[in-house]
């Protein structure tokens, strides 16, 4: 099933409206608690303080989201880099989208900006799988220069037929400008819900921050962010910072430790072994230059 993953700031009391936990039902979610920390604060000693409390908020998520309707998990991060947690912990459970949360009541509505080189396919897919059987409207929206604006609408609304034929019903708008993320912003009024694809870095997202992030900022209601599909033999980037915890995780790396404690302890032994016969040696030494009784390791 498509899975959904929804980052909160935990400790910061940040909240999931039920609008958007019931337009989830038909998803998989994986609830993820994340912590930011100041960079001289280490994760464990965070997880030590605030683990219990998070991991229970954590849980009564979770749980609103299964009486919602739909299946969810959780997980708890503390770290150093948002993005890079938030990343990591998507490639781990397969998401295909996250949500950034934002207040809304029932979802009626969904806009669906296919501006820029976002997958349409994977947003369309996943669009398909979100509604389900569901009684809520599509808007498909696109900015575009005056010269691109005939090709660009023809284009939509041979994805909006693709999508009415899903069952979804759909319409098509677009607007003819050079700003499209200020025409997108405009566009959002009058919807309950944004679902936007993910777009490849760039040194604007670099400037100015991601464009979906810039979106949720003038949307009073969620995003869904629908993720790029990834290369199959990437690996995943991994997080000193981060402390990986759902149940079964935290209880792979406990056995991990205890099963590394014998042998760091055998190190030790051996270690203090060798500084022993050593020391018994350097002994016997002196004792043999001294004319002593003592045996050297090289009279026998």
């Amino acid at each position: 099933m498509t899975r959904v993953l929804v980052p909160v700031a935990v400790l910061e009391s940040e909240a999931v409206s039920l609008g958007l936990m019931n337009l989830l039902s038909t998803m998989d979610v994986t609830v993820l608690g994340y912590q930011v920390l100041p960079e001289q604060t280490p994760p464990d000693q965070a997880r030590a303080q605030y683990e219990d409390r998070a991991t229970s908020a954590l849980e009564d998520i979770a749980e609103e989201f299964r009486q919602a309707g739909g299946d969810a998990d959780h997980r708890l991060v503390f770290t150093h880099d948002r993005k890079q947690s938030i990343d990591r912990v998507a490639d781990d459970v397969d998401a295909n989208a996250y949500a950034i949360t934002g207040a809304t009541g029932a979802v009626d509505s969904i806009l669906v900006p296919l501006t820029g080189d976002v997958d349409v396919d994977r947003i369309v897919a996943f669009l398909t799988d979100l509604i389900g059987d569901r009684d809520i409207d599509v808007t498909l929206f696109a900015a575009a220069s005056e010269a691109n604006a005939d090709a660009v609408r023809s284009a939509l609304e041979d994805v909006a037929a693709d999508l009415d034929a899903r069952g979804p019903a759909v319409t098509v708008e677009t607007a003819t400008s050079q700003r499209p993320l200020e025409a997108l912003v405009d566009a959002i009024p009058g919807h309950d819900a944004i679902v936007m694809g993910e777009r490849a870095p760039s040194l604007q997202s670099l400037v100015f921050g991601d464009e979906a992030h810039r979106v949720a900022a003038e949307s009073v209601g969620p995003v869904l962010v629908v993720r790029r599909e990834r290369e199959p033999d990437a690996a995943p980037e991994l997080d000193a910072d981060d402390d990986r915890n759902d149940e079964s995780t935290l209880d792979e790396e406990s056995a991990v430790d205890d099963d590394a404690a014998p042998d760091d302890d055998a190190d030790r032994d051996s270690t203090s072994t060798d500084e022993a016969t050593d020391e018994a040696t350097d002994e016997a030494t002196e004792r043999a230059g001294d004319g002593g009784d003592g045996d050297s390791p090289t009279g026998r």
